[in-house]
């Protein structure tokens, strides 16, 4: 069986896939070009080579592994049509992703950034008006994996943890799950916002003027998901209004950052270049998730991570 990996893993990983059954075919897909040998596999292993693969050229290919949790880089009208089976790697980045979240609630709260600024220009200063965390309510848009971990680690804090999902059902660690039809209603509770959903169709631009409307006064914002799901010029208007306090945004509509953008120069921003997700661990999980599928599939066993696509999750 013919599988297609995109992702140059190490050559001892590359011969333990061998050692399943497969005949892998390596080709980088920074570089992509399509040859002949690679039409007639059946997998898939990548994160985004879609832009230069067409998956219409491979006409025995069953099932797409991708090294991501998201999945907007898919060309799903044709993964339907063709009845692929599409898996993700949900769960490979939720601890890292979690530890930041709480990284950050922690900064903004504390004021970090005033203290590296005031260390770097020798000033010794108190800040008498730090905040606790203790006794605050953080809520999730999204409660998939890295929400609960995150959820997890916030709970010693002593916070209370509200989420929001597509149909209000409960999750591991969250004190309450909301529909997401009820965020108007409800988002006013939380002192903390974090934006850990999928992007799709549904979720673009759902944090909009609206929504920030209906926040407290002086919430602060997490986004480490993708930052269309956010109005970016409301966003703006909120931050220089006060309504958002602070926020700390991993992701944004263009990326990278375009020079001109006036999130650069806000003092209550904190900005990081999509790296929310680094860490020593990421390339053993992405492999095992990878490795463990594979070796289902060629059982015919049933696969992790399923996506349904007609959802977009």
């Amino acid at each position: 069986m013919k599988a297609l990996i995109t992702f140059k893993y190490k050559d001892e990983e590359m011969k333990l896939l061998e050692d399943l059954g497969y005949e892998i075919i390596f080709n980088d897909e920074r570089d992509f070009s399509f040859s002949e040998d690679m039409k007639d596999a059946e997998v898939l292993v990548c994160f985004d080579p879609f832009k230069k693969l067409d998956i219409d050229l491979f006409p025995k290919l069953k099932w797409i592994q991708l090294l991501t949790a998201g999945i907007n880089q898919v060309p799903v009208e044709k993964v339907l049509k063709k009845n692929i089976v599409l898996t993700n790697s949900r769960g490979v980045y939720s601890i890292p992703i979690a530890e930041w979240i709480v990284l950050k609630a922690l900064e903004m709260i504390k004021n970090s950034r005033d203290f590296y600024k005031k260390q770097e220009e020798k000033i010794w200063k108190m800040d008498t008006s730090l905040l606790e965390i203790y006794g605050k309510i953080v809520g999730f848009l999204g409660t998939g994996s890295i929400a609960q971990e995150a959820a997890k680690r916030l709970q010693a804090f002593g916070v209370k943890i509200v989420g929001f999902n597509r149909t209000g059902r409960n999750a591991e660690h969250f004190h309450q799950s909301y529909p997401i039809d009820k965020i108007n209603q409800e988002i006013s509770q939380c002192d903390f916002f974090v934006i850990t959903t999928p992007y799709t169709e549904e979720t673009h631009h759902l944090i909009n003027e609206e929504v920030f409307s209906h926040m407290k006064d002086g919430t602060y914002l997490i986004n480490i998901a993708r930052g269309s799901i956010i109005d970016e010029k409301a966003l703006i208007e909120n931050l220089k209004s006060g309504k958002i306090k602070k926020a700390a945004l991993d992701v944004f509509e263009t990326e990278p950052l375009p020079e001109d953008s006036p999130l650069w120069d806000m003092e209550n921003v904190i900005i990081s270049p999509h790296n929310s997700w680094g860490s020593e661990m990421i390339s053993r999980r992405r492999f095992e998730i990878a490795y463990e599928n594979m070796k289902r599939y060629i059982n015919n066993e049933e696969l992790i991570n399923i996506v349904d696509l007609e959802r977009g999750y």
